[in-house]
């Protein structure tokens, strides 16, 4: 069903063998990343990976942009204020208002269903793709590869970039998918080992889809529900639903701006 020729060389001798492969766990340059993928289609392997996902592991290119974009974060530097309007909250929160007014029985569902307010999904959703306008122009394969052969955060990592290939084994995404510069995709970007785990075909289509809405926000309700949400409980700061949140993103600004925004969409 697949072609043959992409287990070439060391890939074939790491699928023939099953067995630990010795080599470099990271790199700070582009120049042991092949000979590092072909040692990481083993532990690929002995997770659970099959041939569609070692394919895509076995394709993935060394993605420059993603360290470029890794090494120069900025904007989580910046005050509450700096970062929302950077950000465009009015803006969010107006279209979110919008949105909301014109699919208030599918916002009700899903707050029914997981307990989390509309407002906190559509700032969310708003915050990461400009509600899907912009869901990312990186390999979602190659940028979550690539960051986990980089030395900075190679633990944090290597669990989404298992997670993608089993995406694509699953034909959830494929190794062209494109994402975020680190790795994350679909509607409310999510990194793909949490993608894996907690994304739901809330359409009923027999697949789990984060690039369909419908899918993206019902899978990051369940996704804040398994991570403790309390519903009816509130989700400003020192409330107990604010915890949550810092799940979802671990910088204080974004955190504080999801709540703010929420509450005014809601409100």
């Amino acid at each position: 069903m697949y072609p043959k020729h992409w287990i070439g060389g060391v890939f074939a001798a790491v699928l023939s063998l099953g067995a630990p492969v010795a080599y470099a766990q990271c790199g700070n340059t582009s120049a042991g990343f092949e000979a590092w993928k072909s040692g990481f289609a083993s532990d690929a392997q002995r997770a659970g990976v099959q041939s569609r996902g070692l394919q895509a592991l076995a394709n993935a290119t060394y993605a420059n942009r993603t360290i470029a974009a890794d090494r120069n974060q900025k904007s989580f530097r910046y005050s509450l204020d700096k970062f929302m309007q950077v950000r465009g909250a009015d803006t969010i929160v107006a279209q979110g208002r919008k949105r909301k007014a014109r699919s208030p029985d599918f916002y009700a569902a899903l707050e029914r269903q997981y307990g989390v307010p509309a407002g906190v999904l559509i700032a969310i959703h708003g915050m990461e793709t400009a509600f899907g306008g912009f869901m990312g122009d990186s390999s979602v394969v190659s940028a979550i590869l690539t960051l986990t052969y980089d030395c900075r955060r190679s633990d944090f990592f290597k669990p989404h970039a298992i997670g993608a290939l089993k995406l694509v084994d699953q034909g959830s995404i494929t190794g062209a998918t494109k994402g975020a510069k680190h790795g994350e995709l679909g509607h409310t970007q999510f990194l793909p080992g949490n993608a894996l785990t907690y994304g739901v075909d809330a359409n009923g289509d027999g697949r789990v889809d984060l690039y369909n809405q419908t899918d993206a926000l019902a899978s990051t309700a369940n996704f804040l529900r398994q991570k403790g949400w309390k519903p009816g409980q509130g989700y400003q700061q020192g409330q107990p639903n604010f915890a949550v949140i810092k799940q979802w993103n671990a910088a204080t600004v974004y955190q504080q701006s999801i709540a703010i925004m929420g509450a005014r969409i809601d409100g």
